[in-house]
């Protein structure tokens, strides 16, 4: 029996027909109990994955070995939720959204289906090694003094301009 790792979704082991077991599984949250297991934890692990698997069909759709149809089912996924044009306008409180959840978890289920699991798992290699040179990159001493010093000047650009304003309006 073939065992195959998905660390996208939550659903328990399920038997498909092809006789193949598919394993969901989904890595322990660190750092869940901390905060406790609230919904905005629960929302925060939910995005930070979210967030890691579209780093892992961003490289899988610049990877040479996938189809040119995987290739634009992730350009039509992400076309549509960008789009100003949708099935169900978004300013209609949480069913505005449900059209753009459906679509992104069609396409998601639909790329993990139709790109090599090899493929995959060397993109989710790949974004992982990203997401720790981000990290390491933003820890960076000249990073913090440059967000210093850009957070400094906005904040005499904005006292400036309330000094300004303000000794025109007393006039």
């Amino acid at each position: 029996m073939n065992l195959q790792e998905d660390n996208f979704s939550p659903l328990p082991a399920v038997a498909e027909p092809a006789g193949k077991l598919y394993v969901h599984y989904l890595p322990p949250v660190v750092g869940l109990e901390k905060h406790g297991a609230g919904i905005g934890a629960k929302s925060r692990v939910q995005a930070r994955r979210l967030h890691e698997e579209a780093q892992v069909f961003y490289f899988a759709f610049k990877h040479p070995r996938v189809h040119w149809y995987a290739r634009l089912v992730a350009i039509c996924t992400a076309g549509y939720l960008f789009s100003p044009i949708q099935l169900i306008p978004s300013f209609i409180p949480l069913v505005g959204f449900l059209d753009d959840f459906l679509v992104l978890f069609a396409g998601v289920k639909l790329l993990q289906r139709i790109i090599p699991a090899d493929v995959l798992a060397e993109c989710r290699d790949l974004a992982k090694a990203a997401e720790m040179r981000r990290k390491n990159a933003i820890r960076s001493p000249a990073a913090v003094i440059a967000l210093v010093a850009v957070v400094a000047l906005w904040f005499i650009a904005s006292i400036t301009a309330s000094r300004l304003i303000a000794s025109y309006i007393s006039r």
